[in-house]
């Protein structure tokens, strides 16, 4: 399946009092690379919630760090769909420096399909999980 690739700036928020991105605000990252890559394939999650009653939510995740990103480093984050089930997704991510192209952290993340009502499993829309396995 086809590589989604999403730039992102480090601002000072995302660091600590060194300069040093924060270890959580590596999964903001992912998550944030995600959802726009949800959003290249046409679809929304509020929409999602609205016409399909579905939510993604993080099952489990595993995730390395690398080497440290600082304050004001362009980075990339990689997403790739590595699985694909009737009610979850498996990504594989990498988050690595825009210009020296360094890998800087990577991680494995299952995401269910849920019913925003239920919050129980919920399988992917149909034309979502099409989509998602020809690759788009």
């Amino acid at each position: 399946m086809n590589k989604f690739l999403w730039q992102i700036r480090v601002y000072y928020e995302d660091t600590d009092s060194g300069g040093v991105v924060y270890h959580s605000i590596y999964l903001n990252f992912m998550e944030r690379a995600r959802t726009e890559w949800l959003r290249s394939l046409g679809f929304e999650q509020d929409e999602l919630i609205q016409k399909h009653d579905v939510v993604f939510a993080v099952r489990n995740l595993a995730i390395e760090y690398h080497l440290p990103a600082r304050f004001n480093d362009s980075l990339v984050v990689s997403t790739e769909v590595v699985g694909v089930k009737q009610a979850s997704l498996l990504f594989n991510q990498t988050i690595t420096n825009a210009v020296t192209s360094e890998v800087l952290c990577s991680g494995s993340v299952r995401v269910a399909s849920l019913s925003a009502q239920r919050f129980k499993p919920s399988a992917i829309p149909v034309g979502l999980r099409e989509i998602i396995i020809k690759g788009n």
